[in-house]
């Protein structure tokens, strides 16, 4: 039997996004993202050097962090205080690399922009949100480097965006909340630029196969979302941002 998805949507519809901007006040760049009732807080931080690695190239770096906060899910889970577990490591790579995308080259001086994602209310999609959250902060920024003339002008080529799909009750849906995602029998997560360029796709089997023609229909939905995602990211953009610290 296959139920209906919460609050009527389609299977191609995503869930109500919302793309709050400057939601961290010190920050200097920030994004509150959410998705239906999954909501991430992306903030970026600009901090002078590299990593060892870098030193001496006068190339700059951008690398992610993502954590779950205790009460984003039903019961109480743990910090990570040690060390991040393999899902959290897996998760924040993603990210790095996704927002890595955003550039061609790292040619904009020994600066390191570290994005923390953390998720306050985890409803399913947590990676997504924390993508697209993450350009938008991003953005910021770089703009932010360019108005304080620690650059000349902002090294952002194009801005990513992320949606889950899958299949559940044996129909292909976009953007799973946490019912469907338990559900899913083909579970898969999708990552392109603004270009309409793949940056990453990850999808498996979770209960099973699936055959090249679901995974056509999964890629189609995903893009046709993520249009709609590139469109909220370009209208938060344009929108008048409050004064972040040091502006």
């Amino acid at each position: 039997m296959t139920e209906p998805r919460t609050g009527g949507r389609s299977t191609s519809a995503t869930r109500t996004v919302s793309l709050e901007r400057g939601a961290a006040k010190y920050a200097e760049g920030s994004c509150l993202a959410a998705f239906g009732e999954t909501r991430v807080l992306c903030v970026v931080s600009v901090e002078d050097g590299v990593p060892s690695w870098k030193k001496g190239r006068g190339e700059g770096w951008l690398t992610a962090e993502y954590a779950m906060l205790p009460r984003a899910t039903h019961t109480r889970s743990q910090r990570e205080r040690d060390k991040p577990q393999g899902r959290t490591q897996e998760i924040q790579r993603l990210i790095g690399r996704s927002v890595r995308a955003m550039l061609d080259d790292f040619r904009f001086g020994e600066y390191t922009l570290k994005v923390d994602c953390d998720v306050m209310q985890a409803d399913g999609g947590t990676r997504t949100a924390a993508i697209t959250g993450a350009s938008v902060a991003v953005v910021d920024a770089f703009d932010w480097m360019v108005r304080t003339g620690r650059l000349k002008q902002s090294p952002v080529k194009r801005r990513v965006a992320a949606v889950s799909v899958g299949v559940v009750d044996g129909q292909a849906r976009v953007d799973l909340d946490y019912a469907e995602d338990v559900r899913a029998g083909v579970d898969m997560n999708v990552v392109m630029s603004s270009e309409g360029r793949f940056v990453e796709v990850q999808g498996t089997g979770e209960h099973g196969t699936f055959g090249r023609d679901e995974l056509d229909t999964l890629l189609s939905l995903a893009e046709g979302a993520i249009r709609t995602l590139d469109v909220a990211q370009s209208a938060a953009l344009a929108a008048t941002l409050k004064a972040t610290v040091g502006a």
